[in-house]
């Protein structure tokens, strides 16, 4: 009969997912990995041929705090703006998953933005503004720019602002995009007169 396992296949990607916490994705390594379990790097590869494999698991492990951190704010009462911050929670108290899941890589969909944020909020944004699912679609993208900009400031240390300045800025970001998918025919379909709608504001 085979000897029980030292460890199980959660515990050494916990303890993986949390080198990567700490030290970065970098840093993981079996060595690293078995420090942590205070071991040898054996039990490792009692479940795992590569530490490709580690990787990937470290990675879904992220995500599930990432979705996890984003549905909490779609019960806000205005949806959109909740996961707007809860973004930018993620990003200041998990920089080096941020790091891993959206600057090194990103996994972006044909509108550049995260897929797993654009299954979540899409359908948020279509009921509470009132809009088509292309439209939700590009206002999800521009505000994903500016949330994915401040985050970007947070995880290497340079923000400026606070948490009420960045509200601000989400709100008035999404007042600005809002109002232009209302007000201006194909804005989410990029087909409308770019020069003829600066004109208007400048003669107003």
């Amino acid at each position: 009969m085979p000897p029980k396992p030292q460890f199980t296949r959660e515990e050494i990607v916990a303890a993986a997912l949390q080198v990567v916490r700490t030290r970065g994705l970098e840093a993981l390594t079996t060595r690293e990995i078995a420090a942590e379990l205070g071991t040898s790097t054996r039990p490792i590869f009692t479940y795992f041929e590569s530490m490709e494999q580690v990787r990937a698991e470290v990675r879904k492990a992220a995500e599930k705090i990432y979705l996890d951190t984003i549905e909490e704010g779609l019960s806000k009462p205005i949806p959109f703006l909740g996961v707007g911050q809860q973004y930018i929670r993620f990003a200041r108290q998990e920089p080096q998953f941020y790091r891993m899941l959206f600057l090194l890589r990103a996994g972006l969909d044909e509108n550049g933005v995260p897929s797993v944020l654009t299954k979540l909020t899409c359908e948020s944004v279509m009921k509470t503004y009132r809009v088509t699912q292309q439209q939700a679609e590009r206002y999800t993208r521009d505000m994903w720019l500016v949330s994915h900009g401040i985050a970007a400031l947070i995880v290497t240390n340079s923000c400026p602002y606070t948490d009420e300045q960045i509200s601000r800025i989400f709100t008035g970001f999404s007042l600005s995009v809002y109002k232009s998918i209302k007000e201006i025919p194909g804005f989410a379909e990029n087909d409308y007169d770019r020069d003829a709608e600066f004109r208007k504001l400048v003669e107003k």
